[in-house]
């Protein structure tokens, strides 16, 4: 695998093992996350998105069981990790990832029941990253033609919070994680 992809794996293997207020850790929520995108027929783009989507976590100091980044309606895990994923990957993974923090922020304000569905951890990360988006916000979201991408992403990003769950491992993606850095 190329320095780059392969880097990537090692950052799960080395940091993944960190909880984040939920009852799985940021690798298993990762698997969990890429195994629901290629169950649906994603994509290879939008399966390494949900992959790596929650990657910006795993690249700031941890704080034990909290999220090791604080988060802003500016600032959050989504924008970092986005950041660094422009360097390897293709800008439409970088992007979906980016927004997949908005997405929940947008579907807070479209289904009024979606916030009842949340965990509390992104419960508590909703409110850091500025709540429900507001109408202007999902306008613009709507305008971009990756934003049903960042939706179904946020979609999978809920589900996939379940202990125990057996999925593939990060190696079953190595080949797509390289085959699209090379792009």
């Amino acid at each position: 695998m190329i320095e780059g992809a392969g880097h990537l794996e090692a950052l799960y293997v080395e940091r993944g093992r960190l909880r984040y207020g939920e009852a799985v850790t940021q690798e298993e929520h990762a698997l969990q996350c890429a195994a629901l995108a290629r169950a649906a027929g994603a994509d290879d783009e939008l399966v390494v998105a949900a992959l790596l989507h929650d990657i910006g976590h795993l690249l700031a100091p941890p704080r034990g069981d909290a999220p090791p980044v604080r988060e802003t309606p500016s600032d959050h895990h989504g924008g970092s990790g986005a950041a660094f994923l422009r360097v390897l990957l293709p800008e439409r993974v970088a992007w979906i990832v980016e927004h997949h923090v908005v997405a929940k922020r947008y579907l807070c304000a479209a289904e009024p029941t979606y916030v009842s569905g949340l965990s509390p951890a992104s419960v508590r990360s909703l409110a850091a990253q500025g709540g429900q988006l507001d109408v202007a916000g999902c306008r613009r979201l709507h305008a971009h033609p990756w934003f049903p991408d960042a939706i179904r992403l946020r979609r999978w990003d809920d589900l996939a919070k379940a202990p125990f769950a057996r999925v593939p491992r990060f190696a079953a993606y190595a080949e797509t994680l390289e085959r699209l850095a090379r792009r």
